[in-house]
C-alpha cells in the first residue's frame, strides 16, 4: 500500500477520473446556490442535485469533484472521537444517465487495488440485500473474493432522502485487524467497534420515490459516489485519527505550540487542541466562502464554531487573541486546492480576530452571570438551569446556548432546552415561513421548478427591451396550462425574452406581454431551480394561451434607472479599492430602480473624509462619460484581464466582462448604461455595519440623486428658518445654541445634587437597625440613576457597618441601587440578591455583587412597598 499525503490523494483520484473522461470541476461554495433544504453543503452530490433531478442539463453526463462539506450535527463528538470533525473533503464521481453499476464497480475496484495498492485481504464489500445485480458485477467483474461481499438491509445500503430521487448502494470497508470475518454478525460488530471503516460509498440513482412511496425506475439511472478524503488518507497513511493525518496534524501542532501543550499526555487537553484544529478549519472554509459571523443560520454556525475554539483556547491557558495565528497553517495546507484561502488569507484573519475579540469582550461578563446561575441552581440542590435564563444569555449577552450547555454539562447540569426553545420560537418563525412546503431541493413546490431540462429561453435583453416569442410552458401555482383567462396570475417561458431575471444582486424586470385580444402584466422575473427564465405574469384583457405567438416589453424606464444603479455599483467597488485598499471585496450587493445597496469587506466605519473621497471620485468618472463595454472570453483570459470576480461564484466556459472605460473591469451578467455619463449624479445615503468585517454603502443616481440634493436643500432651508439665519451662519447657531443647552443641563444637574445632598440627614434618620447591622432603605423623587449611586455612596461611607437601598421615581421609571460596607458582608448581606428581589416589586429586574448592585423598574406605584420589602429581606438574609 503507498503511503500517500492527503493533497497528492485527492489529485490521484481526480486524475483518474479524469482518464475515465470525467469532467473535474472545482468545489463548489459551501453556501447553496438555489437550494434552500440545506443549510449548508455537506455531500459531495448536493451541488449537483439539479442534475439529478432533471432540472439543469450538467455541462457533462461524467463529472468527477472533491467538494468541501460542513455538517455540525454530532459537533459535540469532535474532538472525542477518532472520526468526527465538523469539515471535511468529499471525493466524488457522477454519471448523469451515462454508465451506471458494471463501471463504476470496476473502476473502484481499480483505483483501490490498482492506484492506491490497497490489499485486498484487508478489503470488504456491503450491498442491498436485493441488489443481485451488484453482487453479480462485484463477482464477475472484480476478482474480490465472494466471501468478502456481505448483504445487507435497507438501513445500511439504500441511499434516499424523502421523496425523489434514491436507490440502493454498495459500501467499500478497510479493516483494521488481523483475523478475517466470515460472517454478518461479525462484520457489523467489527464496523460498531470501529475496527472496520467504510471508507467509499457507492449509490445507484435509479429509482424515484413519489409521495405515496412508490419506487418508480429513472429513465436514466445515475451514478453518486462519495468517498471521504480524511478517512482514506488515514488508511493510507496507516493513523486510526482523522486528526493525525499530514494536513489535520500541521495545524494541531501549530496550535499545540501556541498552547505550549504537548499532544497525547493528557486526554482533556488532546480534546480542546483537536476542538480547535477542526474548528478553526471550518471557520478559515466558511468566511473564503462569503459566510460571515452572525446570531443566525449559517453565519451562527461559524460564531458558535470559532467561540468554541475561542473558549478552548482558554481551557489550555492560552492567553489573548490566538485564533488569527492558525489561518496561516490553514492556508499552508489548503491553499494548494482550493486557491481562494490564498486569496482572501488577509480578510480571514481579520474576520478571525474581530469575532475573538468581540467574544472576549462579551465571554467574561456571560462567563460570570451564568456561573451565577449555576451557583443558584446548586444551592436549591435542582440539577437543571432554567431555559429562560440559557435564552437570556444567548439574546442578551451573545452567549451560544451550546457553551452553556457544555459548562453546566462539566458541572453536572443540565439545561432546560424546551423552554430555550420556546424562546427561540419568535425568531424562528420568519425563518420557517420564509421557507415555505420544501421539496428535495428546498424549493417550492411549483409546476414552475418542475419543467424540463430539454427547454430552453434565449435572453437578448442586454441589447433589446421588446422583441417577438413563442410561449412554449405556461402555469400557475397548482399544475401546468394550456392557457389564462382574464385576472389570473401564472408563470410563463418564452423561447427568447428581454425580460431579465433576478440574479447577481439585480432585481428582475417587469413589463408587459401582448397578443393577439390578449395583454398580460410581468410583474417580476426570476429563475427557477433550473436556471429558466420564468416570467411572473397576471393577464389584464383576454386569453394567454400556449403557444402563442407574443410582444415582449420591458418596462424601458425602470430598466434604465436599474441600469444607472448597476454601473454605478462597479465603479463603487473600483472607487472603495482606490480610496480605501485592495483588500476590499463585494460581500453582497442589491440594485433596483429606486438605489443601490453595496456590502463590502472592511473592519472599521469609513470617516466622513473617506465618503467624500470615494463620492467624488465615482462622479469624477461619470463625467469623464466612459464608454461601458462588454466582452464575451474565457475566464482565464478575463482573469488576465484584470476584472473582478466573486471569488465563491461559479462561472460557465465563457464569461461577461464589463467595463467602465479604463476605470473598472468586472465580470457580470446584468444589464448597464452605454456610458457612465448617463449616470447623472451618484450621492451616497448611507454607511453602515451589517457584521463582522462587513459593511454596507447605499447610494441613489440619476434622477433619484437630484431629489436627494433637493429634500437636503429644503431641510436646510427649514432649518436656517426655525434658527433665524442664513445658511452660512447655521453652523455657528447649532454650536451657540448647544453650548446653551448644555451650561442649563449642569446648572440642573447641580440643583439636583444639592437637593440630595440636603436629604443626607432625613435618610440617615431613617436608617433602622438589624442584628446589629445599619439598613437604610428610602425612597426619592426625580434623582437619576448617576446621582443615585454618589448619594447612596455618600451614605454607606456614614452608616460604618450596614447596607444602604435607594429608590427614586424619574419619569414614570424607578432607579434602584443598593451599596453595603465590606465588613457587613460577612454577616450575610448580598446587595445582587436584595436587588433582583426589590426590583421585581417595581416591575424590573436586575443583579449585580455582593457589595453593590442596581436595577430598573416600571411601576413607581410599588415604590413604598418596595422599600418595606429591604427590611425583610436583610433580617432573613443576616447570619
Amino acid at each position: 500500500m503507498n503511503k500517500i499525503g492527503t493533497n497528492n490523494l485527492r489529485e490521484e483520484f481526480l486524475k483518474f477520473f479524469e482518464e475515465k473522461e470525467h469532467l473535474r470541476m472545482d468545489s463548489f461554495s459551501l453556501v447553496p446556490k438555489n437550494d434552500k433544504s440545506l443549510l449548508l453543503i455537506n455531500a459531495g452530490m448536493a451541488p449537483l442535485k439539479p442534475y439529478f433531478t432533471g432540472v439543469q442539463k450538467p455541462p457533462r453526463t461524467r463529472i468527477t469533484t472533491c467538494q468541501k462539506c460542513i455538517r455540525t450535527g454530532d459537533i459535540e463528538n469532535v474532538g472525542k472521537t477518532s472520526r468526527h470533525g465538523t469539515f471535511f473533503e468529499m471525493l466524488g464521481n457522477f454519471s448523469f444517465g451515462d454508465y451506471f453499476k458494471e463501471e463504476i464497480i470496476s473502476w473502484a475496484w481499480e483505483f483501490i487495488t490498482e492506484k492506491l495498492e490497497i490489499s485486498k485481504d484487508r478489503l470488504y464489500v456491503t450491498i442491498y440485500m436485493e441488489d443481485d445485480e451488484a453482487f453479480e458485477i462485484w463477482k464477475s467483474k472484480t476478482d474480490i473474493d465472494p466471501s468478502r461481499i456481505f448483504k445487507l438491509g435497507k438501513d445500511d445500503n439504500f441511499w434516499e432522502i424523502g421523496v425523489g430521487p434514491c436507490g440502493p448502494c454498495t459500501e467499500i470497508h478497510y479493516d483494521r485487524g488481523q483475523e478475517t470475518i466470515t460472517n454478518v454478525d461479525d462484520f457489523l460488530k467489527a464496523a460498531d467497534s470501529d475496527r472496520v471503516v467504510e471508507f467509499w460509498n457507492l449509490v445507484f440513482t435509479q429509482f424515484d420515490k413519489d409521495e405515496n412511496g412508490n419506487y418508480n425506475k429513472l429513465k436514466n439511472p445515475n451514478i453518486d459516489t462519495g468517498m471521504g478524503l480524511e478517512r482514506i488518507a488515514a488508511i493510507m497513511q496507516g493513523v486510526d485519527n482523522i486528526f493525525e493525518i499530514d494536513t489535520v496534524k500541521n495545524i494541531l501542532v501549530k496550535v499545540a505550540k501556541l498552547s505550549g501543550v504537548k499532544y497525547g499526555e493528557d486526554k482533556n487537553k488532546d480534546i480542546s487542541l483537536r476542538i480547535i484544529t477542526d474548528h478553526v478549519k471550518s471557520v478559515v472554509m466558511l468566511i473564503s466562502d462569503g459566510v460571515a459571523p452572525s446570531n443566525e443560520g449559517r453565519g451562527y454556525v461559524l460564531r458558535r464554531l470559532l467561540r468554541r475554539a475561542a473558549r478552548h483556547g482558554r481551557l489550555l491557558g492560552i492567553k489573548g487573541l490566538f485564533l488569527s495565528e492558525i489561518v496561516d497553517e490553514v492556508v499552508k495546507n489548503y491553499g494548494g486546492a482550493y486557491k481562494e484561502l490564498i486569496e482572501t488569507q488577509s480578510y480571514i484573519e481579520k474576520i478571525v480576530s474581530l469575532e475573538e475579540e468581540r467574544f472576549n469582550e462579551t465571554l467574561d461578563l456571560g462567563m460570570n452571570i451564568l456561573l451565577g446561575y449555576i451557583d443558584e441552581v446548586i444551592e436549591s440542590k435542582k440539577d437543571t438551569l432554567d431555559g429562560e435564563k440559557a435564552f437570556k444569555l444567548y439574546d442578551t449577552f451573545g452567549f451560544p446556548y451550546e457553551l452553556t450547555e457544555e459548562i453546566c454539562e462539566e458541572k453536572a447540569l443540565k439545561v432546560d432546552r424546551e423552554v430555550f426553545n420556546k424562546e427561540m420560537e419568535k425568531q424562528r418563525t420568519k425563518a420557517r415561513s420564509a421557507r415555505g412546503k420544501s421539496s428535495y431541493m428546498g424549493s417550492d413546490e411549483l409546476p414552475i421548478n418542475k419543467i424540463d431540462s430539454g427547454i430552453s429561453s434565449e435572453f437578448i435583453g442586454h441589447s433589446e427591451v421588446e422583441t417577438q416569442a413563442t410561449i412554449l410552458v405556461l402555469a400557475d401555482d397548482k399544475d401546468f396550462k394550456t392557457e389564462l383567462i382574464k385576472g389570473e396570475k401564472g408563470f410563463l417561458v418564452t423561447d427568447k425574452t428581454t425580460f431579465y431575471a433576478e440574479m447577481g444582486g439585480q432585481v428582475g424586470d417587469k413589463g408587459e406581454i401582448l397578443g393577439n385580444n390578449f395583454k398580460a402584466i410581468v410583474y417580476d422575473t426570476k429563475k427557477n431551480i433550473g436556471g429558466k427564465i420564468i416570467h411572473y405574469v397576471k393577464v389584464i384583457e383576454g386569453i394567454l394561451k400556449k403557444g402563442s405567438e407574443v410582444t415582449l416589453r420591458v418596462n424601458k424606464l425602470r430598466r434604465n434607472n436599474i441600469s444607472k444603479n448597476h454601473t454605478a455599483t462597479h465603479m463603487l467597488q473600483e472607487a472603495l479599492k482606490e480610496v480605501i485598499g485592495e483588500h476590499i471585496n463585494q460581500a453582497g450587493s442589491f440594485v433596483d430602480e429606486e438605489k443601490l445597496r453595496f456590502d463590502f469587506t472592511h473592519f472599521q466605519g469609513l470617516t466622513s473624509v473617506e465618503l467624500e473621497k470615494v463620492e467624488s471620485l465615482v462622479n469624477e468618472k461619470i463625467m469623464e462619460a466612459f464608454q461601458v463595454n462588454t466582452v464575451l472570453m474565457t475566464l482565464d483570459e478575463a482573469k488576465e484581464s484584470g476584472a473582478m470576480a466573486l471569488f465563491d461564484d461559479k462561472y460557465g466556459d465563457k464569461v461577461r466582462v464589463v467595463s467602465v472605460g479604463e476605470f473598472s473591469r468586472e465580470l457580470c451578467g446584468g444589464t448597464h448604461v452605454r456610458n457612465s455619463g448617463e449616470i447623472g449624479l451618484f450621492k451616497i445615503l448611507t454607511e453602515s455595519g451589517v457584521a463582522a468585517g462587513i459593511r454596507r454603502i447605499e447610494a441613489v443616481t440619476g434622477f433619484n440623486s437630484i431629489k436627494y440634493v433637493e429634500e437636503k436643500q429644503r431641510l436646510l432651508k427649514d432649518a436656517c428658518h426655525i434658527l433665524k439665519c442664513n445658511d452660512k451662519d447655521i453652523v455657528n447657531r447649532i454650536n451657540a445654541q448647544t453650548l446653551e443647552i448644555k451650561e442649563k443641563d449642569n446648572e440642573i444637574t447641580e440643583l439636583k445634587v444639592k437637593l440630595t445632598s440636603g436629604a443626607e440627614e432625613d435618610i440617615l434618620k431613617s436608617a433602622k437597625e438589624i442584628k446589629g447591622t445599619t439598613v437604610i432603605a428610602y425612597a426619592l423623587e426625580d434623582v437619576d440613576a448617576g446621582a443615585l449611586r454618589d448619594l447612596a455612596e455618600k451614605l454607606k461611607n456614614k452608616i460604618g457597618h450596614g447596607v444602604v437601598v435607594l429608590l427614586s421615581n424619574t419619569n414614570g421609571k424607578v432607579n434602584l441601587v443598593a451599596m453595603a460596607t465590606k465588613d457587613s458582608l460577612a454577616s450575610g448581606v448580598h446587595c445582587g440578591n436584595i436587588i433582583k428581589a426589590v426590583a421585581s416589586i417595581v416591575g424590573g429586574g436586575g443583579g449585580g455583587r455582593p457589595d453593590m448592585a442596581q436595577a430598573g423598574g416600571k411601576n413607581p406605584e410599588m415604590i413604598n412597598e418596595a422599600v418595606e420589602k429591604v427590611f425583610d429581606l436583610v433580617n432573613s438574609s443576616l447570619k
